[in-house]
């Protein structure tokens, strides 16, 4: 665990590099390769094709095949929207225009128009764990003081929107199939274009699709692969920032190099869901240096001990994050509503 300042306080105390330092340190890992790129398109986009194609031989056999087969497809999505995500912040090729060319079509197969999509993520990295710069790409997160002051309708909408059910089964529909289909306000023309030019292109998808595979055929596979691929996106981000000792102060007091290091979780996958989610869980990597693509990002980690001090989040640790649901600004820490609870009760023995 590190405390706001940067500094290791697991047994002996380590700061934080400085930005001068960290750059320097990750400046190798930062310059795209063409073959790595290409190679994971490849193993990537192929194998998804492979499976729809899979998925028109099994309609005609059973239902029994198909759902599977769908299952395999959405996962393997989840790595399609890693490359999107490179692309988005200019690393997985060199070329700019080629990063836009895969950007869109990986975002069609995603459903997430390009450049919108890259100017809201670009936000979000650069308000991540900032209590005054909240809202932006990221999970609806209160701290327990705006909480125990909401107005009853507040805390219930939030108690929803926290609900597993509702974050990981409802939200990515609504994120991918409604909300990334309308331009977003403050978007420039660029931006909202590209989400009008993404629709455009998903009706012609959606209407090849349904005449090769049948409109109900198709609706039922797709929506069992973007439902799949949506959950584990959605989880994979909300396990990212949503960790106990994850890291949010005031403007005043934020800092980007530890926003990165103690903000963003390193998810300790095994091999084949770290492949799956093309190396994201080593997250704090990520926010540290945008443009380091995603295939680089476990070397980068494992090449100076100041990364490895991150502690990792393992699976069966990370379940217990469904519990955190506030932001004790006093302990610094993610709490459950227990916690909340306890305050409230503190102070009404304080009036008493």
């Amino acid at each position: 665990m590190m405390n706001a300042s940067g500094m290791s306080v697991t047994g002996m105390e380590q700061r934080f590099p400085t930005v001068a330092e960290w750059k320097v340190i990750v400046a190798e890992f930062q310059k795209p390769s063409l073959w790595r790129a290409v190679v994971q398109l490849v193993d990537t986009l192929v194998p998804y094709v492979v499976l729809w194609a899979g998925i028109y031989w099994a309609l005609q056999v059973s239902w029994w095949l198909v759902v599977p087969l769908a299952l395999m497809a959405g996962a393997l999505l989840v790595r399609a929207f890693i490359i999107f995500h490179d692309c988005g912040h200019g690393s997985f090729f060199k070329s700019n225009r080629a990063n836009a060319v895969v950007g869109f079509v990986t975002g069609m197969l995603t459903f997430t128009p390009y450049y919108q999509w890259r100017w809201e993520h670009s936000l979000h990295h650069a308000t991540t764990g900032n209590l005054d710069k909240r809202g932006i790409g990221d999970v609806w997160t209160m701290t327990v003081q705006e909480y125990l002051e909401a107005s009853r309708w507040k805390r219930f909408a939030y108690k929803l929107a926290r609900n597993p059910v509702v974050l990981f089964v409802i939200a990515p529909f609504v994120l991918f199939v409604i909300l990334q289909r309308i331009p977003r306000k403050g978007a420039d023309a660029r931006e909202r274009n590209s989400v009008w030019h993404m629709n455009a292109a998903l009706l012609g998808l959606a209407a090849v699709m349904m005449w090769i595979y049948g409109p109900v055929n198709y609706l039922i596979v797709q929506g069992i692969v973007t439902g799949v691929s949506g959950a584990c996106g959605v989880w994979l981000f909300y396990i990212q920032h949503q960790f106990e000792d994850a890291y949010w102060e005031v403007h005043e007091e934020w800092d980007y190099t530890a926003a990165a290091l103690q903000g963003s979780s390193y998810y300790k996958l095994p091999r084949v869901l770290q492949w799956l989610s093309g190396n994201i869980g080593f997250h704090h990597i990520h926010h540290l240096s945008s443009r380091i693509p995603n295939y680089y990002l476990e070397r980068c980690h494992y090449s100076h001990p100041v990364f490895q001090q991150v502690k990792p989040i393992t699976i069966r640790m990370s379940l217990k994050s469904l519990a955190f649901r506030l932001w004790d600004e006093q302990h610094k820490k993610l709490v459950g509503y227990k916690r909340m609870r306890e305050v409230r009760r503190e102070r009404e023995k304080g009036r008493s």
